[in-house]
């Protein structure tokens, strides 16, 4: 198999719906994602073997928001704040250890 561009590609939500419906940039999510970007440089991660992390739009599982999907793992997170970035960071994209606190539940869609 051949490895990954990436070791870990990070998508954040910053989808906005019409009407104040649910949605990722009502929690603020461009803000999260600017910071992560910022610590996976910082943390020196960023770029080809390294991590990528990328903007998304609706992935469609809204009432969790905001959310963020690290793939290949397919590990979805669910985030409050700077502090639960810097440890996905830390945990998962430094160390390869999923931060079981912030995981998505299984069945939470749109």
């Amino acid at each position: 198999m051949t490895p990954s561009y990436y070791k870990h590609h990070l998508f954040f939500c910053l989808n906005q719906r019409a009407n104040n419906e649910a949605c990722c940039a009502q929690h603020d999510a461009q803000a999260a994602f600017d910071h992560c970007k910022a610590r996976v440089k910082a943390a020196g991660l960023a770029g080809p073997g390294g991590v990528r992390v990328n903007k998304a739009g609706c992935l469609d599982r809204c009432a969790g928001g905001p959310v963020a999907v690290v793939y290949p793992e397919a590990v979805w997170y669910t985030f409050v704040d700077q502090a639960d970035i810097d440890e996905i960071v830390e945990s998962h994209l430094k160390n390869g250890q999923v931060v079981e606190r912030l995981l998505l539940p299984p069945g939470v869609g749109r």
